[in-house]
């Protein structure tokens, strides 16, 4: 399991990190009054245990490229033996992210599609997966706030 900030100095790295993961290790020293080695060392630990597990880049769609974005509600039919809807959702690339909920849900899942008819093909596929008794899906008509750290 990753680990927190161990103190705050590394909590501020990570949120100048989560601002501009391409920030220079000279100019996040000066942020957070470090030398640009001993922001590297922090750094160097909060990968290793797990703090920071990764980087990544958003790709702009593309001028007037749109995507279209839902969230698929699923409740399986058995959540013990349930690993065959998950591994069906795996495959589907639109798919980016598929949470396990405690509640009445069993998976909350995030599509990114270029088009509705998508969003409905995915709908479909996903509902004649085997163990799955039923799905509620959302149109996401706006998006306000996206503090989705990159994976």
């Amino acid at each position: 399991m990753p680990k927190s900030p161990r103190d705050g100095i590394d909590a501020q790295i990570l949120a100048e990190l989560r601002r501009n993961a391409r920030i220079s290790l000279a100019q996040l020293g000066e942020k957070v009054l470090l030398s640009r080695n001993a922001v590297r060392q922090r750094i160097e630990r909060m990968e290793r245990n797990g703090t920071i597990s990764g980087y990544t880049i958003r790709e702009s769609a593309g001028e007037g490229a749109r995507t279209v974005n839902a969230v698929l509600l699923i409740q399986r039919q058995d959540r013990m033996r349930g690993s065959d809807v998950i591994a069906g959702l795996r495959a589907i690339p639109e798919i980016a992210t598929c949470d396990v909920v405690s509640g009445e849900l069993d998976l909350v899942v995030r599509v990114e599609a270029p088009d509705a008819a998508r969003i409905q093909e995915i709908w479909r596929e996903v509902s004649e997966f085997p163990g799955v008794r039923d799905i509620t899906t959302a149109l996401s008509l706006s998006t306000v706030i996206d503090r989705q750290a990159p994976r």
